[in-house]
């Protein structure tokens, strides 16, 4: 028994199989007349990781009784939907407990770093327990969130289960080990000593450490709760669920939470989970790449003239915009000048041989950037149908990972807004970004003219570089095929 308590992995208490496996170890260990002091350190460690919880039993105070004494079942942690995702707010539940799923059936939506995505079951069960609240935010991946059981009959074993965390227990000192305590775990109120009430709120703290489960602390900080007014009523007096749903504040805690902080109108916005994320990315973008910008202006009247002609004979099957020209020019001059279509990777710096083009797309919830792939292979169409297609569902949070996950350039186009021109922050890894403006007429010169000069329409762009990756030059050629995309867009059938 000593041997199989010491091989069995940490994080398998998440799995049916090893729970039972444990429990089958323990019982075993129960059993013996006589157990070793390194069976008693390894049950103490096993109570301390949360994987257990402590036995009374005569003559064998240091051994411990598994979670199995719930039915088999699989704890659903937090999953990671993108690779930047450390949190996620668990926005809504599709399920409630006693409900059956398969494999593939939708658990409920959890709003990323990204996007709102579905969080879907990967194996066949019942419901049991839902761990977390609709519109909980900040759930650290790997934090449980559900319970999963096979039995349809085993759900209500678990109306009551809370997962206890492993990293606010340490074992426990070796001076209270040697004295049992036979006092049931049911029992209401401790017996042994303990400090007066008076010393009440400092019951939970060992030396100057709180001891709270995290969905205590959780609650606390959403009620503006002060963790030190808390009493615990847990084990070696940590702060649960129960306690913070029971604490009354005391009449100058009401009054201090009354004082106004600040004055004048105004609304206090939560930070969603992408709006942090774009405000962290943006932020490690500005500090840590040396971005610089190259702006020229551009004539568009050959593409209003072809844009016109093309959307009168489409016959409403589709409705070309200056943009997919942009987007369509872009592409054939990142196949021209393959050096802006690269990537900066820390120790090395990546050429990609495809060209994924990342759109800025506006949302209720900010900036996202779904992706126009192969962009240089597309025609105006596919591309004009592509854009409108993702721009939708990014706006109803229905894009798929890889749909706004990569990109080996990015386009930001404010000229539908009047903006003349702007420089856009470069969105990492990628070496580039164009940002579009408007298109407005103005007085340009021409030779061709009698009195030297004439009108046109004039749309200014700008290129944002990481001069790690790309030099002012290449940056320049660039801009040069660009332009010549733009003011020549028959060129780009060659």
């Amino acid at each position: 028994p000593t041997r199989r308590l010491h091989t069995f992995p940490q994080q398998a208490t998440h799995k049916m199989a090893a729970i039972g496996a444990l429990s089958r170890c323990l019982r075993a260990v129960a059993s013996v007349p006589a157990v070793t002091q390194r069976t008693a350190v390894l049950v103490e460690g096993a109570i301390a990781r949360g994987v257990a919880q402590p036995l009374s039993r005569p003559g064998l105070p240091m051994l411990a009784r598994c979670f199995a004494s719930y039915p088999d079942h699989m704890v659903i942690q937090m999953p990671s939907l993108s690779p930047t995702m450390t949190t996620g707010t668990l926005q809504s539940w599709a399920v409630k407990p006693g409900d059956e799923v398969a494999a593939g059936d939708q658990f409920g939506d959890i709003e990323t770093d990204k996007a709102v995505m579905s969080f879907d079951s990967n194996e066949d069960g019942y419901i049991a327990k839902l761990l977390v609240e609709d519109g909980t935010a900040d759930i650290p991946v790997g934090q449980p969130v559900l319970v999963l059981v096979e039995s349809e009959e085993d759900v209500a074993a678990f109306a009551d289960y809370v997962p206890e965390a492993a990293s606010d227990d340490s074992p426990a000192a070796p001076a209270k080990e040697a004295e049992p305590e036979p006092e049931p775990e049911s029992a209401p109120t401790p017996q042994t000593s303990k400090p007066s009430p008076a010393a009440s709120t400092s019951q939970p703290k060992s030396g100057d450490r709180i001891f709270i489960s995290p969905l205590a602390k959780r609650l606390a900080e959403k009620a503006d709760i002060n963790i030190a007014d808390l009493s615990g009523s847990g084990p070696r007096g940590r702060i649960t669920k129960a306690d913070v749903e029971a604490y009354v504040p005391s009449a100058t805690s009401k009054a201090d939470a009354a004082t106004p902080v600040a004055s004048g109108d105004f609304v206090d916005a939560d930070l969603t989970n992408m709006r942090k994320v774009i405000a962290d990315r943006l932020q490690e973008s500005k500090q840590n790449i040396p971005h610089y910008y190259l702006t020229v202006d551009v004539k568009v009247d050959e593409i209003l003239a072809l844009r016109k002609t093309l959307n009168e004979q489409a016959d409403g099957a589709y409705k070309l915009s200056v943009n997919d020209f942009v987007i369509k020019a872009a592409a054939k001059a990142l196949k021209k000048v393959p050096e802006c279509n690269s990537s900066w990777m820390d120790t090395f710096i990546r050429e990609h041989h495809n060209v994924d083009i990342s759109v800025a797309v506006s949302t209720d919830n900010g900036l996202i950037t779904p992706i126009v792939s192969n962009a240089d292979q597309r025609g105006l169409e596919s591309i004009s149908t592509s854009v409108k297609d993702l721009a939708t569902r990014a706006r109803e949070n229905k894009l798929a990972l890889h749909e706004f996950q990569g990109g080996t350039f990015t386009i930001s186009n404010l000229g539908m807004y009047g903006i003349n021109n702007f420089s856009a922050i470069i969105n990492p890894p990628q070496a580039c970004i164009l940002a579009v403006g408007t298109s407005e007429q103005q007085v340009v010169p021409d030779a061709t003219a009698e009195n030297g000069f004439g009108v046109a329409t004039v749309m200014s762009v700008t290129l944002s570089c990481d001069h790690r990756v790309v030099d002012g030059a290449t940056g320049a050629r660039w801009l040069q095929a660009f332009k010549q995309y733009i003011e020549t867009p028959l060129s780009m059938l060659l």
